[in-house]
């Protein structure tokens, strides 16, 4: 019987990590094309239905179906039909839960040419970002609105569950007005509004930002919107006054720490006296172990120049804006809430 050769196990497993944008650049493509949402409309097909149904070349769709289908992303089946897998369910428009707008943001050109930079970045501590495209991230997103669309829309699905894990572990309902500074087109808020039916809300995020809210549908309910303002603005100029409460979720993490400590302080001192500062981020833990987070941060060095923390940097933070961590709050997702009040 022939022996059956197989590569060491460091080698495999080293293999799969360099050719680990392979699968991303395959994965973007199937959700550029919509491939997903073709399956669950038809049921199982060949590459050549789906091909003509959102416009592919068929023998090369085969082939990019059958390489994702060997790391779970579908499943090949009698005759050549592919169909969906739980993996290939999450690349679905029209599903809770969906990261296809995320998939689209995250290896789009732009972000892609700045991870092509991350020598530059960590060889200079200079950003990836710029040296790519001249400007910072968030003016390229101002200038280039149909990536600003898609990059509110990944934000909106990558919150797709962590958005109802924050609003149950938090006690909101001990607060009366709460700012949701750079909440974007409002999912968070809504969430949080719709389970506290007392609680009064503000979404602040900058003008071009928030005229999309009313079209995103996330404050639509009845119940919702007569409890909530919508205001555009910027957060290092000032953020709305006199709230008992001012919630950032994925806002600290897109700055480094002069820029965030200039946020903080805006809203420490917008905030009436019994105010709180609600942080939802990773908290980066000790050790060796996989933690999303931690791969997040370098990706936030690549684009915005900011980073995921740990504890105790988010308390040396929240101290160099004159407010003191309380307390850090687990929820059901992988972020955690850090509640900060006035030193």
């Amino acid at each position: 019987m022939a022996t059956k050769h197989r590569r060491p196990a460091a080698q495999e497993q080293m293999l799969g990590l360099i050719s680990g944008y392979w699968i991303s650049q395959l994965v973007f493509v199937v959700a550029k094309l919509g491939v997903a949402d073709v399956l669950a409309k038809r049921g199982p097909s060949t590459p050549e239905v789906i091909a003509k149904r959102v416009g592919a070349h068929a023998p090369f769709l085969g082939r990019a179906l059958r390489a994702l289908a060997s790391v779970g992303v579908f499943a090949e089946g009698a005759a050549g039909r592919f169909r969906l897998t739980p993996l290939a369910q999450t690349l679905r428009s029209d599903r809770p839960g969906s990261l296809r707008s995320f998939a689209l943001m995250m290896v789009d050109d732009y972000n892609w040419q700045a991870w092509g930079e991350l020598a530059h970045g960590v060889g200079t501590g200079g950003s990836a970002f710029e040296k790519t495209h001249g400007m910072p991230i968030f003016a390229y997103l101002q200038q280039h609105p149909d990536e600003e669309r898609i990059f509110a829309a990944s934000m909106a699905s990558i919150s797709g569950t962590e958005n109802a894990a924050v609003a149950g572990a938090y006690p909101f309902g001990e607060i009366e007005h709460l700012v949701d500074v750079g909440g974007a087109h409002g999912h968070l808020l809504g969430t949080i509004l719709a389970r506290h039916r007392k609680l009064r809300g503000v979404l602040y995020d900058q003008p071009q930002v928030v005229a999309g809210a009313s079209k995103s549908g996330f404050l639509k309910a009845p119940a919702v919107r007569k409890r909530c303002t919508v205001v555009g603005g910027s957060f290092f100029e000032s953020v709305p006054a006199g709230a008992d409460g001012y919630i950032m979720k994925y806002i600290i993490h897109d700055w480094d720490d002069a820029k965030s400590v200039a946020i903080l302080s805006k809203c420490r001192a917008a905030m009436a006296p019994d105010g709180r500062v609600l942080v939802v981020d990773h908290v980066i833990p000790p050790g060796n172990a996989a933690n999303w987070g931690k791969v997040l941060d370098i990706n936030m060095m690549v684009l915005t120049g900011g980073q995921e923390r740990t504890r105790e940097q988010f308390r040396d933070l929240f101290a160099r804006a004159g407010l003191r961590l309380k307390r850090v709050v687990p929820t059901a997702c992988p972020l955690s809430i850090l509640e900060a009040v006035r030193a």
